[in-house]
């Protein structure tokens, strides 16, 4: 038996931990122990029933993960490897990490660079992993420190984070866009030179504005996102890899054809192996450790069901770390 929280919809929405038979878990190649998971907004929309994240009854939440591999058939896996996990569908339509066990697909995960725990891994989890791919993109795209200002959307969020933190360190000047101003402290110590309201951005504007943003990472969407682009100097880089605000994206071709700015799409859950190996093996080389403590808060899995509750109210800054062993 292993304790995990399961999401239902039988008889109407149910999230509750319960202890289920490993004979129940799904078909992989390999079998783990999971030390810690972590709460993404992804998981909270689907712990809370928010949103149609789930596609396949009953699930084990949590689409991140990381620990020991107890059993493998996988040729790049063995037992006692120490290992990282984020997307491919689990959580959504194959069982997750939300749980003491889990069963996987070798070639889901990423092999954990030596400098991180897996404590460590999973403060980083799916929102710090797509904040590396976000400047990944703006570096590919040729955007410098020395090219001017970087802003980030959803500072105080777990990509906005990470992304902050990566971004100063790396020497860029970061400009972070908050509605919690109480959180301009936090922000400056992750690496922010300045806060802006995320109300400059938050509302409908004029198609084409005044140039201020070498690059980009908008984890928010919709008004926010057209507002940077349309303030994105000449060949400005945007990342873009959430959708906070909403979905929509009201905007014109006027900053692409007229500025030649690049919108640049980041999805984490279905990218290749080797981009996902470039980003942690990056996280390691660029993440300073010591930031990952102020970023996150850590709660039991007996918590999870709360605190998603509470992300979803917008009441969590950083990242959820999920400490699964009692």
């Amino acid at each position: 038996m292993f304790k995990a929280l399961l999401l239902d919809n039988t008889d109407g929405f149910s999230a509750k931990l319960t202890q289920l038979e490993e004979g129940r878990l799904p078909e992989g190649d390999v079998t783990v122990s999971v030390a810690y998971s972590t709460l993404n907004y992804k998981d909270a929309l689907a712990i809370t029933n928010k949103g149609p994240v789930v596609r396949k009854w009953p699930m084990v939440a949590g689409i991140d993960g990381a620990g020991t591999v107890l059993e493998s058939t996988h040729p790049s896996w063995k037992a006692g490897d120490i290992f990282v996990h984020n997307g491919w569908g689990v959580g959504e339509t194959h069982w997750g990490c939300l749980a003491e066990k889990a069963r996987l697909k070798g070639d889901w995960l990423v092999r954990l660079p030596m400098a991180f725990t897996a404590r460590q891994a999973m403060a980083i989890g799916t929102a710090g992993y797509t904040a590396m791919l976000c400047v990944l993109a703006l570096e590919d795209h040729g955007v410098k420190p020395e090219m001017g200002e970087v802003l980030v959307t959803g500072a105080t969020g777990g990509v906005g984070s990470v992304a902050v933190a990566l971004l100063g360190k790396l020497g860029y000047k970061v400009v972070a866009a908050t509605g919690k101003a109480s959180e301009e402290a936090y922000l400056k110590s992750l690496g922010a030179s300045a806060i802006i309201d995320r109300t400059e951005l938050a509302q409908a504007g004029k198609p084409f504005q005044k140039e201020r943003w070498a690059g980009v990472v908008d984890a928010v969407g919709s008004h926010t996102l057209a507002n940077a682009l349309a303030q994105t100097r000449y060949g400005g880089v945007v990342a873009a890899c959430g959708l906070a605000q909403g979905m929509d994206l009201p905007t014109t071709v006027m900053p692409f054809i007229l500025r030649g700015v690049t919108l640049a799409g980041i999805d984490s859950v279905m990218a290749p192996l080797a981009k996902r190996q470039r980003a942690w093996d990056r996280l390691a080389r660029d993440l300073d450790p010591s930031h990952l403590e102020s970023i996150i808060e850590e709660v039991p899995l007996e918590a999870a069901t709360e605190k998603a509750q509470q992300l979803m109210d917008g009441k969590v800054r950083g990242r959820v770390l999920v400490r699964i062993a009692s």
